[in-house]
């Protein structure tokens, strides 16, 4: 894992200003917070930090993978970040012709805000986050339609007891 860190840095040095902020295109989107971003001849793994989106066999996955479908599929992006994650992708905010697309996630019901992670985020962003959640809870938007709908990081934990 170390080696394979070390080497996506050493690719990403001559693509990035300070490792902080690289510009792509999406060439695939996996799930309705995650994509694979296309920088030069190099594909990268992608996490939007800040939401979690339902989870492969949950309600409403595909709907929320769609609806990043149509956001930034083949689009260039600029994503902004400064960490990797347990499975090696980039975790950072993803801007669509600087809008910011896990807000408009958020905003469409796609996913949920992920409170565990908020102090990684930047003040405005987490309180621009909580309040998209909320909005669309209160209105009923995407996955707050249905009743009671389960967060995809109980998913993951239930799924892992085997409960």
């Amino acid at each position: 894992m170390k080696l394979r860190s070390f080497v996506l840095l050493l690719l990403l040095l001559p693509l990035v200003t300070l490792a902080d902020e690289l510009v792509g295109k999406v060439v695939h989107v996996s799930d309705g917070d995650s994509m694979i971003v296309q920088v030069n001849e190099t594909k990268l793994r992608v996490r939007m930090h800040g939401i979690d989106a339902p989870e492969r066999t949950q309600p409403y996955n595909r709907k929320a993978r769609q609806s990043l479908v149509e956001l930034v599929a083949d689009r260039t992006v600029t994503v902004q970040y400064d960490k990797e994650d347990k499975y090696g992708r980039i975790v950072g905010k993803v801007l669509v012709n600087g809008t910011d697309a896990g807000l408009v996630q958020l905003q469409r019901g796609m996913a949920w805000f992920y409170r565990f992670y908020q102090d990684e985020l930047a003040p405005e962003d987490r309180a621009a986050y909580a309040q998209a959640e909320a909005a669309a809870r209160r209105e009923r938007r995407g996955l707050w339609a249905g009743s009671d709908p389960v967060p995809p990081w109980e998913f993951r934990r239930k799924r892992q007891s085997g409960k």
